[in-house]
């Protein structure tokens, strides 16, 4: 039962943040990436603040939580949604959706740098078809749409980058508050950028367009991270951020049906090798480590 709880959360997670990436291209058009930012982690930390639990129910953050706290707001609620937003102005959405999966990548090898996770020849395969599936994304955009776009990937990969080491620190949280760590972060966060859009003289959002990217980035983030924090509970943080690596393919799929037809063949000879990697991976997860607390 912890098992399936965890799988399902993290399932949730997933679709969320997916669900939030071509929300964000089609409701960020034309505002600054640090304004965007600002914004959908200030949703983020509304969620935080109105779904805290009582301390009889959930552990509390400690003093010694916070420089933890710091580096994954300025790694999780800045540079990497600062990174998407720009990114996103410059290239396909649907490639861009693809491109996250690589996070799971990135979070595969910071687990394994950093706390010896093991890593055999099918881990290894399955990280490679991720990273060949990048690199068939990247050959699709600079074919199809020029140097800009392949700077838009690239920035895209960056937040994949900042939000994969997020992950990475985010699981010695794990069995605090979900809800306070996602206020704190995000409380962090939202000024920071938004200090950075005053200062660098970003274009103010319109009224719906705010109010919209409250809205996407309170379910896409807040929620998300708060499902996401509780999925490691149950399921642990390599299989969690396994099954998170399906949210790519939930925010391509959205954006086909928001009316991008920039995909062609290579964008999809891509993506079906990073989904293979993906799977290929979640299946090592679940035949080798029969413990929730990998």
């Amino acid at each position: 039962m912890p098992a399936l709880k965890g799988g399902l959360l993290a399932l949730v997670a997933a679709a969320l943040f997916g669900a939030s990436t071509p929300l964000v291209q089609q409701l960020g058009t034309g505002l600054g990436a640090f304004s965007t930012a600002a914004l959908l982690y200030a949703g983020a930390a509304i969620v935080g603040l109105l779904s805290r639990q009582p301390v009889d129910r959930e552990a509390r953050v400690v003093r010694s939580d916070l420089p933890r706290l710091l580096a994954m707001a300025a790694l999780g609620a800045v540079l990497g949604p600062v990174a998407l937003a720009w990114g996103l102005q410059r290239t396909s959405g649907t490639s861009a959706s693809l491109m996250l999966t690589l996070e799971a990548l990135f979070t595969a090898l910071l687990a394994w740098c950093l706390y010896r996770e093991t890593m055999d020849r099918r881990v290894w395969a399955a990280m490679s078809l991720l990273l060949a599936g990048g690199v068939v994304l990247v050959l699709d955009q600079g074919i199809g749409g020029g140097a800009g776009q392949v700077l838009g990937l690239v920035a895209v990969l960056v937040a994949t980058l900042a939000w994969g080491a997020d992950n990475t620190l985010s699981r010695a949280v794990a069995d605090r508050d979900p809800s306070q760590v996602v206020m704190i972060k995000a409380a962090i966060g939202a000024p920071a950028a938004a200090l950075i859009a005053v200062l660098a003289a970003e274009p103010l959002p319109g009224a719906w367009a705010a109010l919209g990217l409250l809205l996407v980035g309170a379910t896409g983030y807040g929620l998300s991270l708060r499902f996401y924090l509780l999925a490691q509970r149950a399921f642990g943080a390599a299989r969690t951020g396994s099954v998170f690596a399906f949210a790519p393919f939930i925010g391509a799929a959205l954006a086909v049906a928001l009316g991008d037809r920039s995909a062609g063949w290579l964008t999809a000879a891509g993506g079906g090798l990073m989904l293979a990697g993906i799977v290929l991976h979640l299946a090592c997860l679940l035949y080798t480590s029969p413990s929730p607390r990998d």
